[in-house]
């Protein structure tokens, strides 16, 4: 969900570089339901399955002169490939070179290892290979207007606009060392309700693994907070949260990338992964980064006898951030 959103600037431009064509959006369900609904499309193709020859049968059936690619997988050249569509770009990388017709290559560090370099710039290259502007960087996500009707009156005891409405995303899909302790958040959340009597969501996927964290938050915290995980909610629906929100607080996930798209207020947690590969120059997102010899190692598992990077960042350091942020919003 993060790179996608993370290619929404990519999006526009190739949009409007091709305004005059129908261009299609091929993805997953989570893809569709992050990026909808959009401007940069007329249609969605919405995949169930990841197989390649399944894939190309479907798009066989719309006659596609062009295919660009932003997923790296060799699978998605693959379907392009054997879908017959003539023209092929993405990147060269994942030894799928010979199935493009135009090609981009990633910038290397060493030959075994790529170079950090944004995400947001990484997809925008796509865009400049195809004469399309990317002077803007802007990553872009819109809400429907039924999404946001449906989380003002599900949590209509909960949004009252005298009070803060703080996120808090305590998962990662990209593995546990991304993870920071569930005491600290719950000392953050108590924190945010005895400092500014803040009404504060806990925002986790419904994997068993992060409704297992939210839970133990919730046990750990002296102040109720509203738990997702027991009271569900669509990604669409998610989006509209965070529109009302005033802040969120974020290991470096796919959320925090909905809160930059829509313009929110942040504080990133960052242990294991590097910052350069998520950079926006987002002006109103608090970043702190784990300060110690083993970051950033980009691995999802941590592979010390103690996960130090995100041990490295205290409870402390994330409530003075966001006093800073709320201060506004005092007793």
């Amino acid at each position: 969900m993060g790179d996608a959103i993370m290619a929404t600037p990519a999006l526009r431009s190739i949009r409007e570089r091709f305004a005059d064509a129908k261009i299609y959006f091929c993805a997953s369900k989570t893809v569709a339901d992050a990026l909808s609904p959009t401007s940069f499309a007329d249609e969605w193709i919405v995949l169930k399955k990841n197989n390649p020859f399944v894939i190309a049968a479907e798009l066989k059936k719309y006659d596609f002169d062009a295919a660009i690619l932003l997923k790296n997988s060799f699978a998605s050249a693959m379907a392009v490939f054997l879908a017959g569509i003539k023209s092929r770009i993405g990147y060269a990388r994942e030894a799928r070179g010979f199935l493009l017709t135009e090609k981009l290559y990633p910038q290397k560090k060493t030959f075994f290892e790529y170079k950090p370099i944004p995400v947001i710039d990484y997809y925008l290259a796509i865009a400049a290979k195809l004469g399309g502007e990317t002077t803007n960087k802007k990553t872009q996500l819109d809400i429907a207007k039924n999404a946001r009707e449906t989380i003002g009156e599900k949590f209509s005891n909960h949004l009252n606009r005298s009070k803060p409405v703080v996120i808090i995303v305590p998962g990662g899909a990209f593995g546990p060392s991304k993870i920071w302790p569930e005491e600290r958040f719950a000392a953050v959340i108590d924190f945010l309700v005895e400092k500014f009597s803040a009404n504060v969501f806990i925002s986790v996927s419904p994997a068993v693994q992060e409704r297992r964290i939210a839970q133990k938050i919730c046990s750990l915290a002296k102040h109720p907070a509203v738990n997702l995980a027991d009271t569900p909610i669509m990604l669409g629906q998610l989006k509209a949260l965070f529109y009302f929100s005033d802040l969120v607080i974020s290991n470096d996930t796919g959320p925090r990338h909905i809160a930059i798209a829509l313009g929110k207020k942040i504080i990133t947690l960052f242990g294991p992964n590097n910052p350069a590969w998520t950079q926006s120059d987002y002006a109103d997102e608090i970043k702190i980064v784990a300060d110690v010899p083993c970051a950033p190692c980009d691995k999802p598992v941590c592979k010390k006898d103690e996960h130090f990077c995100m041990q490295s960042i205290t409870a402390e350091n994330v409530c003075a951030a966001a006093e800073k942020i709320l201060s506004g919003w005092c007793r």
